[in-house]
């Protein structure tokens, strides 16, 4: 099997998810075209051999609708012979799109592949109602009365013990770690510029972290799912506390310990990785500066829906024939406070490996182009620090958990 070789990525800054955010005004095609092309600039490659680019993208409507991986290959101006195409594997599709660029390469089907990820989050398509994950489809409703996300973390919390001050002591420690990274430059190799139409810079840097948060500030904000957690909305019959208690009946009150200062942040953002064969890299003098050692996705019960990341790591370090001793830095992706959290706990893991230089509290989750980001920021971490392993890792909606393993060379 072809050894799959990481020769460079680029991503985004992380732009506020909002109408007044600096990225907002940009088409997500726009967005990512712009990444691609840093990317093709700085590995110096010849579009032309590019065999395919995979997009992942967390909610394929509107904006992002019509195939986005395809367009943005066009809007990019790359040749029309390279295609694109995009999936869908909520949070952890960007993720998957690496795990699939380099299974092309492994297989020897594909010599030259981008993994690559985008969401213009600030453009979803406006709806107040709160996510059904069924699609209105009762029928899978009786089988798994799926709740949102966030009801989700405040489950794992209640379950796990994790208390309100525990989880914004892990926020506070994210905001303070990003606001470290920025500071000392740690994410400037990663990061390109995004440019208006008329050349100038929309923006340069990640603008969510606020690195005046305080424990004070957080202790202050009020629980964001807790009325959602009590009412009952058009369509459903009960709660989604209720429908939690149902699933599991020992919780007899869900604590809502998470809100906007624990949670991961609501961003625009893209990202792309290009991955190479060993031989088409040498044949084109392409140095790697990684290679993807395994990958792995497991499900999980999907109500409490967050808590595969351990699971899913724990696979991947199995199939890798490694243990978590064998792992130098994890990212382990901030959803919600309680899931690194968990798979902390689940895993054994020593929290001065995970997550250093903060996560998505801090940062912002652009949830299809957060997992290229993740692998960019531990491959960046590793060589900052001369380690050689990294362990990524993340939940998705549904039930489900993304892992990767990279390796320096």
């Amino acid at each position: 099997m072809n050894q799959a070789w990481i020769i460079d990525g680029a991503r985004s800054p992380r732009g506020k998810g909002k109408s007044n955010g600096s990225l907002h005004h940009i088409h997500p095609q726009e967005l990512l075209a712009q990444v691609l092309n840093a990317l093709a600039r700085r590995t110096g490659i010849d579009t032309h051999l590019v065999d395919d680019v995979v997009v992942g993208n967390g909610n394929p409507a509107g904006d992002h609708g019509a195939c986005i991986g395809r367009m943005a290959v066009l809007a990019a101006g790359w040749p029309v012979e390279a295609p694109g195409i995009t999936l869908n594997r909520f949070c952890g599709s960007g993720q998957q799109a690496v795990t699939y660029a380099a299974m092309g390469i492994q297989a020897g089907h594909q010599d030259l592949v981008v993994g690559a990820g985008v969401e213009s989050m600030s453009r979803w398509p406006v709806d107040n109602a709160p996510p059904d994950f069924t699609s209105g489809n009762a029928a899978l409703r009786e089988l798994f009365p799926l709740v949102p996300q966030g009801i989700s973390a405040d489950l794992i919390a209640t379950i796990e013990g994790f208390d309100r001050e525990s989880v914004d002591a892990f926020a506070l420690q994210s905001q303070q770690r990003a606001a470290a990274a920025m500071a000392q430059g740690r994410f400037d190799r990663s990061v390109v510029a995004i440019h208006n139409s008329d050349g100038s810079v929309a923006l340069d840097v990640d603008e969510f972290p606020r690195s005046s948060t305080t424990a004070e500030g957080l202790a202050q904000l009020k629980p964001s799912f807790e009325r959602m957690g009590r009412d009952i909305f058009d369509g459903f019959d009960k709660s989604f506390d209720d429908m939690c208690r149902q699933v599991y009946p020992n919780v007899t009150d869900v604590q809502h310990v998470h809100h906007a200062g624990n949670s991961s942040g609501v961003v625009d953002g893209a990202s792309a990785m290009l991955i190479a064969s060993p031989d088409f890299a040498k044949a084109h003098g392409l140095t790697p500066r990684a290679r993807i050692v395994m990958s792995a996705v497991v499900g999980a019960e999907p109500v409490i829906m967050l808590t595969a990341p351990g699971p899913a790591s724990k696979k991947c370090l199995s199939r890798a024939g490694m243990t978590v001793d064998d792992i130098d830095l994890w990212e382990i992706n901030e959803a919600f406070a309680a899931v690194p959290l968990k798979a902390i706990r689940d895993l054994g893991l020593d929290p001065d490996k995970v997550n250093v230089n903060g996560g998505a509290i801090a940062l912002g989750h652009p949830i299809g182009a957060t997992g290229p980001i993740l692998i960019q920021t531990a491959l960046d971490e590793l060589e900052r620090r001369n380690l050689q392993t990294a362990l990524i890792t993340m939940c998705t909606g549904g039930g489900m958990g993304t892992a990767t393993i990279i390796e320096r060379i």
